[in-house]
């Protein structure tokens, strides 16, 4: 079985919208506004990352991070294209 992508993510709790904002530091940032309680902040993300990918919530795993704003989600190898144009439209190089 092919390996998993690592996806490093910033998470921003409690935001007014849900949405994916520009890559910062390797991290693609993901706002929530869901609160960081009883996993839902990482729930939100994960969700919002998989829908922006195309994919179902359970494709997407939770590596590291539970409990930081810093997380590590991996995806199934075939969302690497995916991937690939969501992190190349949100590092500002989008045409």
């Amino acid at each position: 079985m092919p390996e998993r992508l690592s996806v490093p993510v910033r998470v921003i709790p409690r935001s007014r919208t849900e949405r994916i904002d520009a890559v910062r530091a390797g991290r693609l940032v993901l706002r929530v506004a869901a609160a960081p309680e009883s996993g839902a902040a990482n729930r939100a993300a994960r969700q919002l990352l998989a829908t922006a990918l195309g994919l179902r919530a359970a494709d997407i795993r939770l590596e590291r991070g539970s409990t930081s704003r810093d997380k590590e989600f991996s995806i199934p190898p075939h969302a690497r294209a995916a991937l690939a144009d969501l992190t190349h439209e949100r590092s500002g190089h989008g045409c």
